[in-house]
């Protein structure tokens, strides 16, 4: 059941996601479900909600229309119609780069981060054709400073993520449908290896397979640096391995984040659901898109909210007015909050060293709203 109904400028975290099993991973993981509010010439569906104490709008791709394009679209329509958006999450699925510097495996958790120069996410199928080849141009914008921020205090607690994923689910919720148990094996095959047929790999040489070492540690790891974004979807380990190598290493591939980064600079975080190789299938989506959703809910928890945009029954900060006197002194009404009597004392200050204004407009009326 759907509980208060808030205004649109209430809402300052916007959450992105390409597809339906992301959305409801997300929905899954809401605090407390709001009321749906109506947005003329929008064509975006919203979810609202609170997630610890941020007023969160999410919002997915249209059925089949998954890409940057899309993906811009719908950040700019949920930009205008939620103008108090502070930043945005792009909270999802992808696929993972295995090698030697990253062992990243399935229902692994990337994470867009800046490092050598480079922004966390690259467009790897944009740039020039020259005589030597295809060179990637193009700068895309870093992720929110205050994200950062949290992923760094979250880097130096890293060794009890895995640990504490699971409190991030809502309690005696039936997550079957997102369980590890339901995925199946995590295997990876020689990059040259081509899938057989099927939707599973079960008539797969298992002789191609690569053998790992079992991860001592935790079941899920997230891996930090880059992801290679584009606007088509890769299912060949040569390819995967060979653009990794000449963008100097990246960790994931995806569809949606070069989109936005320049429009609606967010954090991208994506759950590793195969290897962006031929055997790619849709056995791991759950609970990558999960682990993901997760993980996004960790960042929420490090960053402060606004006051009066967050918790439960919170209600809308009164008004203060402020008149100006023909002595160049502030008669109040109302003030409820201790920054709000800082600015008063403030324009107090700036009426009585403008004496000449204030007697020319003994009762002019400002009116001051605390920042929401």
């Amino acid at each position: 059941m759907e509980g208060r109904k808030l205004r649109r400028e209430d809402y300052t975290v916007g959450w992105l996601c390409a597809l339906p099993i992301e959305l409801r991973a997300a929905r899954m993981l809401l605090d407390e479900k709001h009321q749906s509010i109506a947005v003329e010439n929008d064509t975006n569906i919203y979810t609202l909600g609170r997630l610890g104490e941020h007023n969160v709008v999410i919002s997915c791709l249209p059925a089949g229309q998954i890409g940057t394009s899309s993906a811009a679209t719908v950040a700019i329509q949920m930009k205008l119609a939620f103008t108090k958006i502070r930043f945005g999450l792009l909270v999802g699925i992808g696929g993972g780069v295995p090698s030697q510097n990253a062992d990243v495996r399935l229902g692994d958790v990337v994470v867009s981060q800046p490092q050598r120069g480079r922004p966390g996410v690259l467009q790897y199928d944009f740039g020039k054709i020259t005589p030597d080849g295809f060179e990637q141009t193009g700068c895309l914008s870093l992720p929110p400073p205050i994200l950062l921020s949290a992923v760094s205090a979250l880097q130096s607690t890293q060794s009890k993520e895995a640990d504490e994923f699971s409190h991030y689910f809502p309690e005696n919720l039936d997550v079957q449908e997102f369980a590890r148990e339901a995925a199946g094996p995590d295997v990876l095959f020689e990059a040259s290896y081509q899938h057989r047929s099927g939707d599973t790999c079960a008539s797969c040489d298992q002789e191609r397979l690569i053998t790992r070492e079992p991860r001592a540690g935790p079941d899920v790891m997230v891996h930090y640096g880059t992801i290679a974004s584009g606007n088509y979807v890769m299912k060949d380990g040569l390819e995967r391995d060979r653009i990794n190598t000449k963008l100097g290493g990246v960790l994931c591939f995806e569809m949606e984040a070069s989109g936005l980064m320049n429009t609606f600079p967010c954090l991208v975080i994506r759950g590793i659901c195969d290897y962006a190789d031929s055997h790619k299938n849709k056995k791991w989506h759950s609970y990558a898109a999960q682990t993901a959703a997760m993980y996004a809910k960790r960042v929420l928890s490090i960053v402060p909210a606004i006051p009066g945009n967050t918790t439960p029954g919170n209600k809308d900060l009164p008004e203060t007015r402020i008149y100006s006197t023909c002595h160049g002194e502030a008669e109040t009404q109302s003030m409820p909050q201790a920054a709000q009597k800082q600015e008063i004392r403030q324009l107090s200050h700036d009426l009585r060293s403008q004496g000449n204004l204030v007697r020319e407009y003994p009762r002019r009326l400002i009116s001051l709203s605390y920042c929401r």
